[in-house]
């Protein structure tokens, strides 16, 4: 469903995605840290899948970075040259997650834990990664997420209490069948975007993850095309505001300007959905590419060329991977989907 006008609460909340999302940007830059993309994502992640805060949405937040740090420290600190272990690993990593989302109370701990992990994964997988500064990257972004959480929500506070978001009970073959619907595409991303190298592509691969969150085909069919217009938008937005830096992208300030106004109108859009549609693609998709790859050397031209087309071939391929997970889980009666007809 959709509103045609903001609401007192509507706009508060996009108020809170931009200016999260803005000061990541602007901390990182200022303190010229490395992943950028840590420290611009996980604002937009925290504060675009809750409208509400609270001790216990940090606590899950807190806790899932902290047990990625620990699961990428192992799985690639000790079984890093043995890929043949990896990919169990990371498959049960995904599973346990992607379980406690199709049961619906811990929804946010196993969706949060699923992106981390997936860039994480994504980071630690390269020879010349280390491991240490990729960690103390994720708990410094984790951290100083929850701070400007904290902020934003002080600075703009609900006008009206939100009543709780109910989760729809699931019968035991759907929560079975999402589960493993989840975790095999998952792994199977990782597996792909290792196979053949594409290290620049964590766009791809956090859209890869971002759309199977319906947990189910015939939500995931419509995410994945909402997630393509979104990440279009994103990029569009984004060589929009390249236009306007020019050769100025070396200017912080400036760049903060233009980035708070282009994340506000994409924060519009996703409240208005009042779902993880195009908005909150665009704003994501904002993130990664000014986080990860705009230096006071380096424009973002080329890099949201490549976002965009590396998304779609990725969006695609996990929809293609989903339908045919989907109809072989459906053979079995312990693991078929209620909405299966």
């Amino acid at each position: 469903m959709r509103r045609a006008t903001l609401t007192e609460n509507d706009l508060r909340q996009c108020l809170r995605l931009a200016g999260g999302g803005t000061l990541g940007l602007f901390v990182c830059k200022l303190m010229g840290w490395d992943n950028g993309s840590f420290f611009c994502v996980y604002p937009m992640l925290l504060l675009g899948l809750t409208p509400r805060i609270d001790a216990h949405v940090i606590r899950q937040f807190l806790l899932q970075a902290v047990l990625v740090s620990l699961e990428v420290l192992v799985i690639y600190g000790l079984f890093g040259d043995r890929p043949q272990l990896v990919v169990p690993l990371v498959f049960l990593a995904y599973l346990w997650r992607f379980r406690l989302m199709a049961q619906g109370p811990l929804f946010m701990f196993g969706a949060l834990g699923s992106v981390f992990l997936s860039i994480q994964l994504h980071f630690a997988s390269y020879p010349d990664t280390h491991l240490y500064d990729l960690v103390t990257s994720n708990l410094m972004a984790a951290g100083l997420t929850v701070l400007i959480a904290w902020l934003m929500f002080f600075l703009f506070p609900d006008a009206e209490p939100r009543p709780p978001r109910q989760p729809q009970p699931k019968d035991v073959p759907s929560q079975r069948h999402e589960a493993l619907l989840g975790a095999s595409v998952a792994t199977l991303s990782f597996m792909l975007f290792q196979s053949l190298d594409l290290r620049d592509s964590l766009s791809a691969q956090v859209a890869s993850i971002l759309v199977l969150f319906p947990m189910h085909w015939n939500g995931i069919r419509f995410a994945g095309r909402i997630r393509a217009l979104g990440t279009l938008l994103g990029c569009a937005i984004g060589l929009l505001l390249q236009l306007l830096l020019y050769s100025h992208y070396d200017v912080l300030p400036l760049v903060t300007l233009v980035y708070w106004t282009a994340a506000l109108c994409c924060a519009r859009i996703h409240v208005l959905e009042q779902a993880q549609g195009i908005g909150f693609g665009a704003l994501t998709t904002l993130a990664i590419v000014f986080g990860q790859y705009l230096t006071p050397q380096h424009d973002v031209v080329y890099s949201i060329a490549y976002r965009l087309s590396s998304v779609c071939v990725a969006v695609f391929v996990t929809l293609v991977a989903v339908f045919v997970l989907h109809r072989l889980l459906n053979r079995f009666p312990s693991l078929r989907h209620a909405s299966h007809a």
